[in-house]
């Protein structure tokens, strides 16, 4: 219940209050949900690599998972741009044919 009172407290100035990794920061935004889901992923993120890395450093651990979450969003994008390219060039493709089609049926009606 706290928790839910601090939150609208610190969203009635446009700043939400998060942890990541143990540490607090308040973030503004129109969308406090929102907010919290990427502190999350970011908070997920950021202790996965510290189960895996060597190091204690935070910053290092912070760049570690900057890294690997620009890597997940450069697959993304890059499955995106080509799924978006064959749909235009699909829809170019069936535009043409559909231009056709209405061509001849002007020309025979």
């Amino acid at each position: 219940m706290a928790d839910t009172r601090e939150n609208q407290l610190t969203q009635s100035n446009g700043s939400v209050r998060v942890e990541i990794f143990d540490q607090a920061y308040n973030l503004r935004g129109s969308d406090a949900d929102y907010i919290h889901r990427l502190a999350e992923y970011v908070d997920m993120k950021i202790r996965q690599v510290a189960q895996q890395a060597s190091t204690v450093d935070s910053t290092r651990l912070a760049i570690l998972a900057a890294l690997n979450i620009a890597d997940e969003f450069l697959v993304i994008k890059r499955k995106y741009d080509s799924v978006s390219g064959d749909y235009v060039q699909r829809a170019s493709h069936l535009a043409g044919a559909l231009d056709e089609i209405l061509a001849e049926t002007r020309i025979a009606g």
